[in-house]
Formats: C-alpha cells, sequence, structure tokens
C-alpha cells in the first residue's frame, strides 16, 4: 500500500489525482500506525519549512517516519516534502528537519526573484529511476523560494540563480523540488516509475 502522509496542509488532492491516474492504489494516513503499514511513502509539502516540522512533530510521526526510511521502505518527498530530508532550513532556522543528510535548505539570493515558479529542465547527473523512459532534459513545473545544495545524492540538479538539487535519489529516498502532479504527461512518468520500483 502506498501511503501519502497528511499533515494537514498542502498539495494532497492534486497527488492522490496523479496516482489514481497512473492505476495506483493508496491511503492518505495521519499517523504513525498508517506509516508504519505503508509499503511505499509520499510526503507532498506546500507551505513552510517550520509548519511542516511542527505538524510532524505535533502528529507524533517524526521519529517513526525516519525508522520506516532506514528500513529501507521507499519513500517520495515532494517540494517541501525533499527539503524536510535535510538538517534544517533558513526558512525555520530555529527547527531541525529529519537530518537524513545534512545539509541545510538554502534561500535563493535577494538578486533573484522569488519564489521560482515555472517550467524548468532537469539535468540529470548520472541515471535516475525516476526519470526512466523520459527524454534527457525534461521540463517539469516549480513552485518555491528555498533549494537543496548540490550533496552526495544529487541525481538531478536545475538552473535557477545557482544549480541546485532538483532530484534527489539514495537507495530508498527520492525526492523532487519540483511539483510532478502539475507536470502533467512528465510527472505522470515520474509518479508511475515511482509506484513501479520493485525494491530498493
Amino acid at each position: 500500500m502506498i501511503a501519502i502522509f497528511d499533515y494537514g496542509a498542502g498539495n494532497l488532492r492534486s497527488v492522490a489525482n496523479t496516482l489514481e491516474e497512473v492505476g495506483a492504489p493508496y491511503e492518505v494516513v495521519r499517523d504513525a500506525a498508517g506509516l508504519r503499514r505503508a509499503s511505499k511513502l509520499i510526503l507532498p509539502g506546500v507551505g513552510n519549512f517550520g509548519q511542516i516540522m511542527r505538524a510532524l512533530d505535533a502528529s507524533g510521526v517524526r521519529a517513526v517516519l525516519v525508522e520506516r526510511i532506514r528500513a529501507g521502505v521507499p519513500f517520495l518527498g515532494i517540494c517541501l516534502g525533499l527539503q524536510v530530508l535535510f538538517r534544517s532550513s533558513e526558512e525555520a532556522p530555529e527547527l531541525a528537519g529529519l537530518g537524513l543528510f545534512g545539509e541545510t535548505v538554502r534561500r535563493f539570493s535577494a538578486a533573484t526573484r522569488v519564489p521560482h515558479m515555472g517550467w524548468n529542465a532537469l539535468e540529470p547527473l548520472r541515471p535516475c529511476r525516476l526519470l526512466k523512459g523520459l527524454p534527457d532534459r525534461p521540463f517539469v513545473y516549480f513552485a518555491h523560494s528555498y533549494y537543496v545544495p548540490l550533496n552526495e545524492a544529487t541525481a538531478a540538479i536545475t538552473h535557477y540563480d545557482v544549480p541546485y538539487t532538483s532530484l534527489l535519489e539514495q537507495d530508498n529516498v527520492f525526492g523532487v523540488q519540483f511539483h510532478p502532479e502539475k507536470s502533467g504527461r512528465i510527472g505522470l512518468a515520474v509518479m508511475r516509475n515511482f509506484v513501479e520500483l520493485d525494491g530498493c
């Protein structure tokens, strides 16, 4: 069962619609028990870093979420759902992220128009399971003011002011800074590739 975690905000309905379109059964979960039932996990993200971390702590799922990811359950973080995998964010420096990766999420410089909204290209750095069967530089839809710097798990980059991580892939952990649910046929293909993962 694919679980979409509902933290009380975000693009949950549109992510669910995308799963329905690719024919994938799913369940919306709101607690630790739901996370423990899941064979795959999706954390959508719209809002801000402080909001989502407070919501995860209030629902008592922070430790269970980390435990399930470390146990090898395939995880997909979308936009803010990618950023929470990191140690911290300049958006809410007083709050710790999940800490699965050590970098700090950064804000685009004041010289750049933010948020970064609209279509931009993914530039793969290595083969990516989420991009299987897609063009070399697929265009996808972004809406964000903060970005993940390049790191050891970066699988694809996008350029906006600076090159940043637009797709992360390491073992069972996947994260996309773009919104597959708003990225047309490319987004559907990305979600289908996640759904069809046999194991990680």
